[in-house]
């Protein structure tokens, strides 16, 4: 953990900050044909059957199920955090705020993952991260009030804001357990079997969820070939690749570092809303993101 970056855990840690901004922007195109929930429901269905025949040999080994099963309380807990309350969330956002605003909210992670890794894994916290997490928490204010005092000091928030808040704890969370040496070595071994294992326990909460959501009269999905090709790159790309790549490089560079680069997501989903949602950015993001980057540079320093 904490080591020195290198060009390939760069590339690790820069790849899933772009898939996760085409993650949003699917989720923003598809928002009406399919609910989140059950968006999230079958994206991971499908990234399950694409894990399983990768990691069925080490699945296979002895010991590893009873591994799993003898520690289930811990991929159930992956599992609620990374796969079901994180993209459940964010695809509940995204009902009511735009892909921007949604990536922008989550660039505040550095901030939280400080304050987990202090508050429940005894990480010691320096003068620079600090100086670096509130030039942070401004620039996700600036994003909250969409760039309008009035409106900050009303304390008047969008509820995709809010949803994304709390999916960002949760990633904080996940990412923190992933460096915690619990694992059965073959599985930890795999990246397929170890993610397998997360997926297995998050479909239960995800079903558990898109209940709730049919339960409350939740449209029927709008079944087309686009709806068919987003379910198929979502579940591939922002799910089964991005999450590998994370978790590779969170056991190289440690969270603290890996959750800067959570912050090239909001200028990627710039980038692609332009040139897929017609959804410009507006002045208060560049200032929101300037902001971010600043804490970015300032937290790096040693």
């Amino acid at each position: 953990m904490n080591q020195k970056l290198t060009p390939s855990t760069v590339l690790l840690l820069t790849i899933p900050p772009l898939l996760w901004a085409g993650n949003a922007i699917v989720g923003r195109l598809v928002r009406a044909a399919v609910p989140p929930m059950t968006l999230n429901l079958l994206r991971w269905t499908i990234a399950l059957a694409v894990l399983l025949p990768l990691g069925w040999a080490t699945l296979r080994q002895a010991g590893v199920l009873d591994a799993i099963r003898t520690r289930w309380h811990r991929y159930a807990l992956l599992g609620l955090l990374g796969i079901g309350m994180y993209n459940s969330l964010q695809y509940l956002a995204l009902q009511s705020s735009t892909p921007i605003n949604v990536t922008l909210v989550a660039s505040g992670m550095p901030v939280w993952m400080m304050l987990v890794g202090r508050l429940f894994y005894g990480v010691a916290v320096r003068t620079r991260q600090v100086i670096g997490a509130l030039l942070s928490i401004v620039g996700v204010l600036v994003v909250l009030c969409r760039g309008d005092v009035d409106q900050l000091l009303a304390l008047r928030l969008v509820a995709g804001d809010l949803y994304m808040i709390l999916a960002t704890i949760a990633w904080s969370f996940y990412s923190w357990m992933l460096l915690q040496p619990q694992d059965e070595p073959a599985l930890r071994a795999d990246w397929a079997a170890f993610l397998a294992a997360q997926v297995a326990f998050g479909l239960l909460w995800s079903a558990g969820f898109a209940g709730v959501e049919w339960s409350l009269g939740a449209a029927a999905i709008a079944w087309s070939w686009p709806v068919v090709a987003a379910l198929l790159f979502v579940a591939v790309c922002p799910a089964v690749l991005a999450f590998a790549m994370w978790g590779a490089g969170i056991r190289r560079a440690g969270p603290g570092i890996g959750a800067f680069f959570v912050n090239l997501t909001p200028l990627f989903t710039a980038l692609l809303s332009s040139a897929f949602l017609g959804e410009l950015p507006h002045a208060y993001h560049v200032l929101a993101f300037l902001l971010i980057v600043g804490g970015i540079v300032v937290s790096a320093k040693r």
